[in-house]
């Protein structure tokens, strides 16, 4: 626990550090704090908050600037939620971008415009659609390999490769295609799966165990091929000061954007949050990135959320403001895809 003195030098010193970027000092503190206090009670005070692993000492400078732990503390406590006006008129464009129209261009949009009004990255993931099959086939490939068709109602086709139990006959396999065909398609794979529980007795157990393969093959499938982000900005990463010196850093984060697998289990564990969220590298393993946080919001489509957005920038940015756009893009992204 914190006193007020120490709160108050805590919260001057993220915010000389966010907006100018340099480790400060002392003398700077007791300027920019307003607090009538002795250089060496502030050093003194920033001792202790260094020893609490709130700030740190750089190589380079006498200065101090906020660690992982020091960037937590300010964004949970010291924060002051701001109408959402302030961002002025940067926000109006929100509405004449954000139009109803063709979702992709919806999702694309918002990204951009999360990245312009940040200066950061903007990432969105596009609305996960139902796992719905319209047609199934097996076809034999081998001893106990089967490969899996699978046609979703707009044509898509997906095919895997899946191992069986028993060898199985390519009469056995136009069997089991039959059956799902006949009494499946249309419904979603998780109904399918959940009636294959049910009537799983009234199967042969080669055929069902079959059957409950080419579901789990086909979630998977469907599942990989809906997990698409669209990703605004990554060259604004370029002129980041806390990048720039470092082109390993850099390598690591391009590399993240361009696999977008590592990309996507950040923005997962951000659906399942209510409202904004914030990540701060180096606190935990969610952001594997000390220099790197991430706030994030999901959105929704007629009351069920669906995909997620955020700006990815340095541990050093403006995270105030930075709510402020996510929240506002979150909403207006859920209102237009919500509309007929």
């Amino acid at each position: 626990m914190l006193d007020e003195r120490s709160k108050s030098l805590l919260k001057t010193l993220v915010e000389r550090y966010i907006a100018d970027g340099q480790p400060v000092g002392s003398r700077t503190l007791s300027k920019a704090s307003g607090l009538e206090l002795s250089p060496a009670t502030i050093r003194n005070v920033m001792a202790d908050l260094e020893e609490l692993g709130l700030i740190a000492s750089p190589h380079t400078s006498a200065g101090r600037i906020p660690t992982a732990r020091g960037y937590r503390l300010f964004v949970d406590t010291m924060l002051t939620a701001q109408p959402a006006s302030l961002l002025g008129a940067d926000a109006r464009p929100l509405d004449a971008h954000l139009q109803p129209d063709q979702p992709q261009r919806v999702i694309a949009s918002a990204a951009a415009l999360l990245s312009n009004l940040s200066n950061f990255v903007g990432v969105v993931t596009a609305p996960r659609k139902p796992s719905v099959f319209h047609h199934i086939e097996f076809l034999r490939l081998g001893e106990r390999r089967v490969l899996v068709i699978m046609v979703s109602p707009a044509g898509d086709v997906q095919n895997r490769v899946i191992f069986t139990a028993q060898d199985l006959s390519q009469a056995e396999l136009a069997e089991a295609s039959n059956r799902l065909n006949a009494s499946y398609a249309g419904l979603s794979l998780e109904a399918v799966r959940e009636r294959l529980k049910s009537e799983v007795d009234a199967l042969r157990g080669e055929i069902a165990a079959l059957m409950s393969a080419a579901v789990q093959a086909g979630t998977e499938a469907m599942a990989e091929e809906q997990e698409r982000v669209v990703i605004s900005g990554e060259r604004n990463l370029l002129t980041v000061q806390d990048f720039g010196n470092d082109m390993g850093s850099l390598r690591r984060l391009f590399d993240m954007f361009e696999q977008k697998t590592q990309l996507m289990r950040l923005l997962d564990v951000s659906s399942r949050a209510e409202g904004v969220r914030i990540y701060i590298g180096g606190e935990s393993q969610v952001v594997p990135f000390e220099e790197l946080s991430i706030v994030s919001s999901p959105y929704e489509v007629d009351g069920q959320i669906v995909g997620t957005l955020g700006v990815i920038g340095p541990t050093r940015m403006a995270y105030e403001r930075m709510i402020q756009i996510v929240d506002i893009t979150s909403r207006m992204i859920s209102q237009a895809l919500s509309q007929k």
